[in-house]
């Protein structure tokens, strides 16, 4: 695969559409415009309007009702953005002593910087990084995005154990409520009850603390498994 492709040419705006269409197809097969407009935080029609323009430029194949995806130049441009957003959040976790819930909305600042050279750079430095402090897969200079086997905690079984590998919302409610209950990636767990009626689970942290996590925790929870118990 060739390098990534640099996304001078186009505005925050653009790329911030683009990034968020790609975020999304990793969820669904179809992107709605609803779905972007949920993303953005914007207006149905304001999403029309960009898809149209991103589309004159050759970055999404938008149909109206039937949705948009990203063209091959779209999804370079979205995986730059993707890379240097990651890198960032490990670089203010691991270097400036920044929490996993702090460095969401700085990275979205820093993802903007131009200079390839720079993040290349901030790479090597960080010693090629795979994943981001919320376990979401960092793509190489090529387009490249590493694969890690995961499944939400939420399809684990009675008696069936893993490992903490990330998590799907990365708001920084949900992790500060993380923080609370001292789980974090890395995390040994093990689901030690099932409970029909709401869906929650009793899970065992890291063999020694007990607590009951509800189905909407569990979903955003992902889990590399083992073998079971």
């Amino acid at each position: 695969m060739t390098a990534l492709l640099i996304t001078t040419s186009f505005s925050q705006s653009e790329e911030n559409y683009l990034k968020a269409i790609f975020k999304i197809n990793e969820d669904y097969d179809t992107v709605t415009t609803n779905a972007v407009s949920a993303e953005i935080k914007t207006t149905a029609a304001s999403v029309t309007d960009m898809l149209k323009k991103l589309s004159d430029k050759n970055l999404v194949s938008y149909e109206k009702y039937h949705g948009v995806q990203l063209t091959k130049k779209g999804e370079s441009v979205a995986k730059v953005l993707i890379r240097k957003h990651r890198l960032w959040e490990v670089f203010l976790v691991d270097k400036l002593g920044y929490h996993w819930d702090e460095v969401h909305e700085i990275a979205e600042q820093l993802e903007h910087i131009q200079s390839e050279t720079l993040i290349d750079k901030l790479e090597a430095f960080l010693g090629l990084p795979k994943f981001d402090p919320h376990g979401d897969p960092i793509p190489d200079a090529k387009g490249n995005i590493p694969n890690q086997q995961q499944i939400p905690l939420s399809e684990l079984k009675q008696g069936e154990r893993g490992v903490i590998v990330g998590v799907k919302d990365s708001s920084s409610k949900f992790l500060r409520y993380l923080d609370s209950i001292h789980v974090s990636l890395g995390s040994k767990i093990e689901v030690i009850e099932y409970f029909e009626y709401d869906n929650s689970r009793t899970v065992l942290i890291n063999g020694k603390k007990k607590i009951t996590l509800s189905n909407l925790v569990g979903k955003n929870l992902f889990i590399k498994t083992g073998k079971k118990k």
